[in-house]
């Protein structure tokens, strides 16, 4: 199943067995084993082709798309797993994510330590290179998406401070990113940022960057520059945020400091 399903979307696609090896960054060799049922993939090259592919793993191992080439039109009725996508839009490119998986066969989250953020922009999609990086697991995030951790620098992020691990879900479809998103934005560039996002891609293909020190000015960034983007949902730091003891933020605890008293003596 596996074998002609690979074979089938590879053309549909309109790759070559050297151009799919390269999106899923194995061997040729390999590709053409796997077309003619004489190897088996990895859990991991599985889960990249799905990816690559636009259906879910499940699909891949279970369906024969080769089958149902006769009937697209028809499909559109069917479970949207089963559906043949849609030739690509110009925004739209082929995303291939690399990734690994421990003994239980669970995604690992992957660190990209600053001291590796030079080298990832070249093997982000290179399985040799996301398999060197350091690994760990966060169980309270679900199994709900892929994660990967990148440590930051600078303090355009304020009160988040240089050197704090952000953890990000892989978003896949950028077009669903709401404004005001906290994300890390990977690109040729800029490099590996951490910013928040403001969609324009509907607009004019371009993502706009803001900080949340305000001394640093937003800025717009061009889709076709952007390798990946990971949505943050949780940070690691050693460095606790500095309390905000402004005048405002006085003034507005010793208010509610006698809103609190009031209330006890009418009690």
């Amino acid at each position: 199943m596996i074998n002609t399903n690979l074979k089938f979307w590879r053309r549909e696609l309109g790759l070559t067995q050297a151009q799919m090896a390269e999106k899923l960054t194995i061997k040729r060799s390999l590709v053409g084993a796997y077309e003619e049922g004489r190897a088996e993939p990895k859990l991991t090259t599985l889960v990249n082709m799905a990816r690559l592919f636009g259906i879910t793993l499940d699909a891949l191992v279970t369906t024969d798309f080769s089958k149902k080439s006769v009937a697209k039109a028809a499909m559109r009725h069917l479970d949207p797993a089963l559906q043949v996508p849609e030739p690509p839009r110009p925004a739209d490119r082929l995303r291939v994510l690399a990734l690994t998986v421990d003994k239980d066969q669970n995604e690992n989250i992957e660190l990209v330590p600053l001291k590796a953020s030079a080298g990832y922009l070249n093997g982000y999609a290179d399985a040799e290179f996301i398999e060197e990086l350091p690994k760990f697991r966060l169980p309270m995030l679900g199994s709900g998406g892929t994660y990967r951790a990148f440590e930051i620098e600078g303090d355009s992020m304020l009160p988040i401070a240089s050197g704090t691990v952000i953890v990000g879900r892989y978003v896949d479809d950028w077009l669903t990113i709401k404004d005001g998103t906290p994300c890390v934005v990977v690109s040729g560039k800029e490099g590996i940022v951490f910013k928040r996002i403001f969609n324009r891609l509907k607009q004019g293909a371009m993502l706009s960057l803001h900080s949340d020190n305000p001394v640093y000015s937003p800025y717009e960034i061009d889709v076709e520059d952007v390798l990946e983007i990971w949505e943050a949902k949780a940070y690691i730091s050693s460095t606790f945020p500095i309390a905000d003891l402004s005048l405002n933020r006085l003034a507005s605890i010793v208010l509610d400091l006698q809103q609190q008293m009031t209330t006890l003596k009418k009690a």
